[in-house]
């Protein structure tokens, strides 16, 4: 058998590959919509005042001004929605005013760790799992003073469970298998 009659096919294929396209100037795919959540279709809604509670903040820690949430973060504390909700997508933007923030938001708190925290009206935290709201400052505050990597964490929006709560890391997940990296 000829040789040539073998290669011809993927010369062919090479040399349809190198060419120019006949329809340069054609889109060569149907546009895409984004994948992006704005908080602005359909059944999303705006959580205002009216919708969250103190749990064991100072009166002044949380404030509301022109529709906007703000925290002094002073004493560590949370607020709660005054109403469960379950099965939610939730869009958030956050501004932290000094380099190094830390912040996070609970998506999930046991019922009795509320009660608890309410209660006794001092400051802490839920059991849950939680989502971090770092600023990106974090991770160098972190390696200046602990003087080790910060591979265990991103400044992204890390998943994990806080005090007696576990949970089953999604990929990625962190080194130490404990959290879950979505970014």
């Amino acid at each position: 058998m000829n040789p040539l009659l073998n290669a011809t096919p993927l010369f062919a294929l090479l040399l349809g590959a190198l060419s120019p396209s006949l329809h340069a100037g054609e889109p060569t795919a149907v546009p895409v919509a984004r994948a992006f959540i704005d908080g602005t279709g359909p059944g999303f809604r705006d959580l205002t005042a009216a919708d969250f509670t103190k749990v064991n903040s100072a009166d002044d820690t949380w404030a509301w001004k022109d529709g906007i949430l703000h925290c002094t973060g002073k004493p560590r504390s949370v607020m709660r929605t005054v109403r469960e909700i379950t099965n939610f997508e939730m869009t958030v933007e956050w501004r932290h005013l000094k380099v190094g923030g830390n912040s996070g938001i609970f998506v999930w708190a046991t019922p009795e760790s509320i009660k608890r925290l309410t209660d006794a009206g001092k400051p802490g935290l839920p059991h849950g799992i939680e989502v971090q709201v770092l600023d990106l400052g974090y991770t160098q505050e972190y390696e200046t003073r602990f003087k080790k990597p910060s591979d265990w964490f991103t400044t992204h929006g890390d998943v994990f469970p806080v005090g007696a709560v576990k949970m089953t890391p999604f990929p990625p997940v962190a080194p130490d298998g404990k959290r879950s990296f979505p970014s």
